[in-house]
């Protein structure tokens, strides 16, 4: 048991977290600063002390056993808690003002989890949400009306690669909306990369569609979806758990992802907005 505790230290940790994250132990070593055979070792030695294997390896990716994800929920918590830590006592005394601009559809489901982290570590500095579609928060960050974005890349907005975001069809639970054409659709307005993708993605497969509802609002959409009238076209982070995830089985096509960046505004060269977006990066980059 000492051996196994040993073990556990944050360092071990980051490595199991990276090699989850990027599902190839070669790129979860670049992560870290540390060589290929090194992080192996520390695996297998970790594996070893604890008497269960961490990770399936698969012919092109590395994927966490049951007991890998039990341990990787808590190595997470226990990387962030440093984390915490470290800024709360070497960066104590930061305060000011962070205005962000940020899609309903990231703003409700990639957000709040980073924002109660920001918060507790930076109980000083204020954060204002400015909840808009990326198209429209494409100027702001240019003429300094937000100091970050972060957004589905759009024409106009250029800024540091985050992630890709799958996009899937959503609809309510025990509808077949899905099988009537044409294919009624709950969508964002034009200039939507969203919409973009899945009318161009209904075209190609030569599905004909019906634009039933369309909206700058996330909860105009799921209120359409949920009330049986449409299926709608979303980020995958912002279906709420209840939907029904629809595609090729249901013989609707697939979408493709989103590409999340974050923006800076140049009066965002200060503290504040220089923490928000590391922690920004740390969480979406995950």
């Amino acid at each position: 048991m000492k051996l196994a505790m040993k073990a556990l230290d944050l360092d071990v940790l980051s490595m199991i977290v990276a090699v989850a994250d990027t599902g190839n132990i070669s790129r979860a070593a670049e992560l870290v600063h540390r060589s290929q055979s090194a992080v192996s070792m520390q695996i297998k030695t970790l594996e070893a002390a604890l008497g269960k294997a961490l990770f399936v390896r698969k012919p092109r990716s590395v994927v966490p056993t049951q007991d890998g994800e039990v341990l990787l929920t808590y190595a997470r918590r226990m990387i962030a808690l440093r984390d915490e830590a470290w800024a709360a006592v070497v960066r104590p005394d930061v305060t000011g003002r962070v205005v962000i601009g940020v899609p309903d559809d990231y703003a409700s489901s990639l957000f709040p989890p980073i924002l109660k982290k920001f918060s507790a570590t930076y109980p000083k500095v204020e954060i204002q949400v400015v909840g808009l579609p990326s198209l429209a928060l494409a100027p702001m960050v240019k003429d300094g009306t937000v100091d970050l974005v972060c957004a589905t890349r759009v024409k106009g907005l250029s800024g540091e690669f985050l992630r890709h975001e799958p996009m899937v069809w959503a609809a309510a639970p025990g509808t077949e909306i899905w099988k009537e054409r044409p294919l009624p659709i709950a969508v964002f307005l034009p200039g939507s990369v969203a919409r973009e993708n899945a009318i161009r993605s209904l075209e190609r497969a030569r599905i004909s569609y019906r634009t039933s509802y369309e909206s700058p609002s996330l909860l105009g959409l799921l209120t359409m979806a949920e009330a049986g009238l449409a299926v709608t076209p979303l980020a995958k982070c912002a279906v709420p758990a209840h939907f029904t995830l629809l595609g090729p089985a249901q013989g609707l096509p697939d979408i493709g992802t989103l590409e999340v960046v974050l923006a800076r505004s140049a009066a965002s060269k200060r503290p504040p907005c220089d923490f928000l977006a590391e922690r920004i990066m740390a969480e979406l980059r995950r």
